[in-house]
């Protein structure tokens, strides 16, 4: 399977985890932390499938940058948080990063 697809989903599980911090309110709701730390770890378990045809380097750009982007809009849309044109410029810079870090990575041979 293409290791971007596992990628892509290592992504929205870390995203849906991130997402569930301020339902655990500090770790003190069980079943929120719970979730949050499965999400987590299915998260990590998914990028291990990617290691082998992307480097280490590209695959954590891009599980952080496209998770922080992804975050950051969900929680302007769904939390109505604030996010100024300085932050949304911001993110649009991560997505041009990651998309330069992916056009130009070497990938290994196997």
């Amino acid at each position: 399977m293409n290791p971007y697809v596992y990628l892509f989903g290592a992504i929205v599980l870390e995203v849906c985890g991130t997402m569930m911090l301020p339902f655990t309110e500090n770790f003190t709701k069980p079943l929120p932390s719970v979730v949050l730390v499965v999400l987590y770890t299915a998260s990590f378990y998914l990028m291990t499938f990617t290691l082998g045809q992307i480097p280490l380097g590209v695959v954590y750009a891009t599980w952080s940058g496209l998770g922080v982007f992804t975050v950051a809009l969900l929680s302007y849309f769904l939390l109505n948080q604030s996010l100024n044109w300085q932050a949304m410029l911001g993110l649009v810079l991560i997505v041009i990063g990651v998309i330069l870090v992916n056009s130009f990575a070497k990938m290994p041979t196997n």
